[in-house]
């Protein structure tokens, strides 16, 4: 994803720690290991859809990379 573009927005991260930490925070975002077990278990003719109950810009620009590098439909349904 990094060669992509993408760069982790650790905005919201609410801890107080360094910025390089922050971002170590957000790559074991409980989403995004939801939907690498959904890429890897699941037929790349299914569609993965995600509810979570909290929007972060970070975790929707990432799924925005993950759609382009695997090419499968990730929807994502934020509960609120």
């Amino acid at each position: 994803m990094k060669k992509l573009g993408y760069q982790a927005d650790s905005g919201f991260v609410l801890h107080d720690v360094e910025e390089e930490e922050k971002g170590q925070i957000l790559l074991y975002h409980s989403e995004k290991i939801a939907i690498a077990f959904g890429i890897l278990n699941t037929s790349p003719s299914k569609p993965i859809l995600v509810t979570k109950n909290l929007r972060c810009v970070d975790f929707h620009t990432a799924v925005k990379f993950m759609t382009l590098i695997t090419k499968r439909e990730i929807t994502i349904r934020v509960a609120s």
